[in-house]
């Protein structure tokens, strides 16, 4: 299967400045025999990104937002995997929707609360998180 894994992260928390902080979102995509086993490769591939990069640098929580699994793609048309809306400044909640259809747009509103993400009025669960 074809595994894509949606993260949101918060990077430099260790700064004293908002503009020195970072946070975004980002993607990865596997082939793997089992959710499980993507997950695996997802955590080593980022713990591999922030030896080998800036990307995850200084104090840094990841959150999986969503992981979507795949056997093969059969429409005949492009579709949409994620949406984002962010209205003003960064730390404001944004509305996200994840596989959105005429029939369902499965959309959340997120937001920061401190260190801490919430979708849907509901913890998100920390992936990993660099100190």
């Amino acid at each position: 299967m074809i595994y894509i894994g949606n993260f949101l992260h918060l990077t430099n928390q260790q700064n004293r400045t908002e503009m020195e902080r970072r946070h975004g979102e980002f993607h990865l995509i596997v082939a793997a025999e089992s959710v499980d086993q993507a997950l695996d490769l997802f955590k080593q591939r980022i713990i591999d990104l922030r030896a080998e990069s800036a990307f995850f640098e200084g104090k840094c929580s990841v959150f999986l937002n969503q992981i979507l699994g795949f056997e093969k793609i059969d429409h005949q048309e492009a579709f949409m995997l994620n949406y984002k809306s962010v209205a003003g400044d960064p730390v404001m909640p944004f509305i996200g929707c994840s596989l959105p259809t005429d029939e369902a747009d499965d959309c959340r509103i997120y937001e920061w609360e401190g260190l801490n993400l919430k979708s849907g009025g509901k913890a998100n669960k920390l992936f990993i998180e660099f100190e």
